[in-house]
């Protein structure tokens, strides 16, 4: 993992965006498949549209409960992180959103769920305002600060989808959020998310039977070590471990997040080993890219 991901700086910046009702976010049609591929949605979210990317955001856990982005792998463009804000979004209530209460002198970075620089495409000045867009407290959550190897290959999934799964012309759609549960500890009024859960979803590209949607699906595990960051007095978190990734059913996320994955389910490209029985034998932890199936 890089200083550019999910990182609480110190100091703070001094670039912030100005997010429109009419920014181009998240494209169903983006991937060319024969019928778009809405992003997960579900009752009482509130939608909110950047640059590339789209969130839906619980306003009662004031975080978002999925978020959506087009890749094109064939026109990004490199911006370094430097002297942009974390600013609230001001088309919902401060309300529905937590801000610098909840990750202020503590062990909890502001996790990019939308991967700073996934919408970072197109012309510089398209670019420019996407980075922008994705220093917003509406695109993250609190992940714990430990980093390991787990966290690691957690961010380059979506690079390692699209130099392997044959994505035609290079493009996918990511899919992510956290994974709300009644059991989730309590910190500074906020539900704090043990795991996360991303789809990354692409086009196998023209052929004989035209264009077909293909995906897979991840879920990201914070349990191991959380309870250090939540109480800082107990011992330090491991140095390994501490994060858990897994390959994951996309029927599996559907059921754990209640959301609607539309065509998604039906796309994925995991296979549950036969005659598995409960998650761990249906779910495959990845501890590196090989170990991931396209």
């Amino acid at each position: 993992m890089t200083q550019s991901e999910n990182t609480t700086d110190p100091a703070e910046p001094t670039r912030a965006a100005q997010p429109s009702d009419e920014g181009d976010g998240y494209d169903p049609e983006f991937l060319g498949t024969p019928s778009p591929v809405p992003m997960p949605t579900g009752p009482g979210l509130l939608e909110l549209t950047y640059t590339h990317f789209t969130i839906h955001q619980d306003p009662d856990r004031r975080m978002p409960a999925a978020t959506a982005v087009n890749i094109d792998g064939a026109s990004l463009v490199e911006i370094e992180r430097g002297g942009e804000s974390w600013r609230l979004d001001d088309r919902i209530d401060e309300d529905q959103q937590w801000g610098p209460e909840l990750y202020s002198n503590n062990r909890f970075d502001r996790g990019h769920l939308v991967r700073r620089q996934d919408p970072l495409w197109g012309d510089q000045d398209t670019a420019e305002r996407a980075n922008l867009d994705t220093f917003h407290y509406t695109v993250c959550a609190p992940q714990a600060d430990y980093f390991n190897q787990g966290r690691e290959l957690w961010l380059g999934l979506e690079d390692y989808i699209l130099e392997h799964a044959g994505a035609h012309e290079q493009r996918l759609s990511v899919f992510s959020g956290p994974v709300f549960d009644v059991g989730d500890p309590e910190y500074r009024g906020a539900m704090i998310p043990r795991k996360f859960f991303k789809i990354g979803a692409w086009s196998t590209g023209p052929g004989e039977d035209g264009a077909t949607l293909a995906c897979t699906g991840y879920i990201l595990d914070q349990s191991n070590g959380l309870e250090q960051v939540l109480h800082p007095g107990a011992r330090e978190a491991p140095a390994l471990g501490a994060y858990r990734t897994f390959q994951v059913p996309v029927s599996d996320i559907a059921q754990l997040t209640g959301l609607d994955l539309g065509p998604l389910p039906g796309a994925d490209r995991y296979s549950v080993p036969r005659g598995a029985r409960g998650v761990a034998q249906r779910w495959r932890e990845i501890t590196g890219f090989a170990d991931v199936a396209l």
